[in-house]
Parts: C-alpha cells; structure tokens; sequence
C-alpha cells in the first residue's frame, strides 16, 4: 500500500439521532469550507474518507 503525505487531524465527533454528523469548526476553517458547501463521503473498510468538492 503506497504511504500518503499528508499530517492527519483527528477528532471525536458524535453521530445524531438523524445519523448526521458535523465537521468541526476547525476543520472547516482548515479545508476553507463554509455552510452550504459540498463533500464527497468516501465509506472504507473501518474509516470515512471526507473531500471537498467544488460543484459548478
């Protein structure tokens, strides 16, 4: 499996009754998102993958 170059940040974050999660302030700030942008939700074996996308 090829390694990633990229620093991992890490947090624990609760799943809502709705089965919603939110992405931490700082992350957003760290990805230089804001409310109403789009991810991409990539489901691995143990992990999600979260990415953001720009949709024109």
């Amino acid at each position: 499996m090829a390694s990633e170059n990229y620093e991992h940040h890490e947090i624990l974050v609760k799943i809502s009754s709705a089965g919603t999660i939110s992405i931490p302030k700082q992350f957003r700030k760290y990805m230089e998102m804001q409310k109403g942008d789009y991810v991409k939700v990539i489901l691995g074996r143990d992990r999600l993958i979260v990415r953001k996308v720009m949709i024109s």
